[in-house]
């Protein structure tokens, strides 16, 4: 018997704003909402499908450091500079981690400062 990722809860100080650029970034819907905390997910599948939810949990503790754990995405209709235009556009930021230059892989900031990785590997969509 094994376990699998279901949901990822994200602790952030607006979950409206990135409930939207999160929606946005990986083609999500809001699924539900619960005392401030705002759940989104595939659409038509919402949770316990192939890919996780997230939910976006309202908090006021202030942040130090990186966070221990970051989200990677990968493309799935485009090469990884188009996607990168695309993240930009929507509020993604450049973010520095000590990166030589010769990565495969673009590392980012959400609106709140969260690092993830958009990697170079272009994925099938699941529908």
């Amino acid at each position: 018997m094994s376990c699998r990722i279901s949901e990822l809860v994200l602790n952030c100080n607006d979950p409206e704003l990135l409930a939207k650029f999160w929606s946005a970034v990986l083609g999500y819907v809001e699924l539900d909402r619960d005392e401030g905390a705002i759940e989104i997910g595939p659409p038509d599948r919402g949770f316990g499908g192939l890919q996780p939810t997230i939910i976006l949990s309202p908090s006021n503790n202030p942040r130090t450091g990186r966070l221990p754990l970051h989200i990677d995405v990968n493309p799935v209709d485009r090469d990884q500079a188009a996607e990168l235009e695309r993240l930009l556009a929507l509020g993604a930021r450049p973010a520095d981690v000590g990166q030589t230059g010769d990565e495969h892989w673009h590392v980012l900031q959400d609106p709140e400062g969260n690092e993830f990785c958009l990697l170079h590997r272009q994925l099938p969509f699941l529908d």
